[in-house]
């Protein structure tokens, strides 16, 4: 079984959400996220992309975990990836409402 790495809401830092969504593949993923709500698993989540291979789209949801953006859990052969909305809310009051606001779906 994977073992995900997800840092606690504390250890999250700033340049590290601002340089996962600077990635425009990676912002694109987090706003499909965030109007999922409950969570999207990885084909969902990347049916926009068809054109980018997985190996590619496994790196991207690898940097949103680390950076402390996504939270992902096994739901039994499925990863099921949810924003840390609430987290990093907290963490960073309007951040996240601020970035998706301004940038383009």
């Amino acid at each position: 079984m994977i073992g995900f790495v997800h840092p606690p809401a504390d250890a999250v830092e700033l340049h590290h959400i601002l340089s996962a969504l600077a990635d425009p593949t990676r912002l694109q993923i987090v706003k499909a996220l965030h109007r999922a709500r409950e969570g999207l698993n990885c084909t969902a989540a990347t049916a926009p992309f068809l054109q980018v291979p997985k190996s590619t789209l496994s790196s991207h949801f690898r940097v949103l975990r680390e950076s402390g953006l996504i939270c992902t859990t096994k739901r039994g052969v499925e990863n099921i990836n949810v924003l840390r909305w609430d987290d990093i809310e907290r963490r960073f009051p309007g951040l996240l409402p601020n970035i998706l606001a301004f940038t383009p779906d």
